[in-house]
């Protein structure tokens, strides 16, 4: 008996075992996984550093409160704030904590310290940003919201890379922009630069807040620390989840100086956000990425995972285009891939959507060559079959 909620379909296997980019079910079939949690493992599977560090936490404290000093978080702040380029931090559970954070202090800082009665946030159509009331109202996807009105006012979304009809929809009420610079969810659309340049200085204009989204670009996952750093481009809000904490549930929200006094005593706090596990977590994943290089590595590895499937599986007609940064791949298809996902898990080899047209690769970041050579072989067996069955069904 299974009493969850069915909220995620379930079934692709039954894992009992992880280690590096590999996973094992119960009957001791291997998996090469290229979902790495979708994009948490930054590390892969059961990451030895970052399991002494948190062993050796649990031999001394878990949790107290917010209401005491919890030296990994001061320090995991410091670090955050460093790589970033940002001065202040909150600590929550989840990308979708982080954006809730970044929408509250983003109206908070407009209505109480610039006295100014901005509220509205401004999104964009394909995007992700939680499941939250407030953060799939955001969320520029209509079928995460069905059902759950009515919604919280004061969001709009307007089509992606549309300069003019930002510009339109800007008013006296818009507190602030939210965005992805490379869509996740929404199909793994990386913004192009001149766009993200043009946002920044319409932001800049009318003196509201450039916020981006990082749950699913951040730590190392493009091949830098965050996506952001890209393009020209200087955010005043960024929200980081997913990779930072290697498994380990914990968001965070990052802001500029000026922003300091958005948030006081007591107008955002959470129970867990921050304690001291997740932050020892966070701090040794951060550690073990600068150790081994593996921003480097992200580049290099993600260049030949492109060049490979290019050229390996390229030539294929119904393929539209292969695109992303370092390892956040997606693959775009004429023909939905739920099927292809199926083939290639029965292969061994674990992939994701991105959208029912796009498949979506998330390896660790320190996979290796062997192992993506692996996985496109497996790949092109797996789309071979795909297409075979596809052509048999439509006879």
């Amino acid at each position: 008996m299974n009493q969850l909620f069915p909220t995620y379909p379930k079934g692709l296997i039954h894992p009992v075992k992880g280690e590096g980019s590999w996973l094992w079910d119960e009957k001791g079939h291997a998996y090469l996984d290229f979902t790495s949690g979708i994009g948490v493992l930054q590390l892969g599977h059961v990451p030895q550093e970052v399991k002494q560090k948190v062993m050796e936490q649990l031999e001394m404290i878990w949790h107290t409160s917010n209401l005491f000093e919890i030296e990994p978080q001061i320090q995991l702040a410091n670090k955050l704030a460093e790589i970033s380029g940002m001065d202040l931090v909150f600590f929550a559970n989840s990308g979708a904590e982080a954006n809730e954070a970044a929408i509250k202090l983003a109206r908070r800082y407009q209505q109480l310290v610039k006295k100014r009665n901005r509220y509205q946030i401004i999104t964009f159509n394909q995007s992700f940003h939680g499941r939250t009331l407030a953060t799939l109202t955001a969320t520029g996807q209509a079928k995460v919201k069905e059902g759950f009105g009515p919604l919280p006012e004061g969001f709009v979304s307007i089509p992606y890379e549309d300069i003019k009809q930002l510009e339109q929809t800007i008013s006296d009420h818009t507190a602030a922009i939210l965005l992805e610079v490379i869509q996740g969810e929404g199909g793994i659309h990386p913004a192009e630069p001149d766009w993200l340049a043009e946002v920044e200085k319409l932001a800049r204009d009318h003196d509201i807040l450039l916020m981006i989204d990082e749950v699913q670009t951040g730590i190392g996952r493009t091949g830098k620390w965050f996506g952001f750093q890209h393009y020209p481009i200087q955010p005043d809000i960024i929200t980081i989840a997913k990779g930072l904490g290697s498994g380990f549930p914990i968001g965070a929200m990052a802001a500029k100086a000026e922003l300091r006094e958005g948030f006081t005593l007591g107008s955002h706090g959470s129970t867990f956000g921050g304690n001291f596990l997740v932050t020892t977590a966070g701090l040794a994943t951060l550690e073990a990425i600068e150790k081994h290089n593996l921003l480097e590595h992200v580049n290099v590895m993600g260049d030949y995972l492109r060049h490979q499937l290019q050229r390996e599986i390229g030539d294929f007609p119904q393929l539209k285009e292969i695109r992303g940064k370092g390892l956040m791949i997606g693959i775009e298809w004429e023909i939905p891939v739920a099927d292809l996902i199926r083939i290639a898990k029965d292969q061994g080899l674990l992939l994701l959507t991105a959208g029912p047209n796009v498949l979506r690769l998330l390896p660790p970041l320190n996979v290796s060559k062997e192992e993506i050579d692996q996985a496109i072989d497996i790949l092109k067996r797996s789309i071979d079959r795909w297409l075979e069955n596809e052509k048999k069904s439509s006879i």
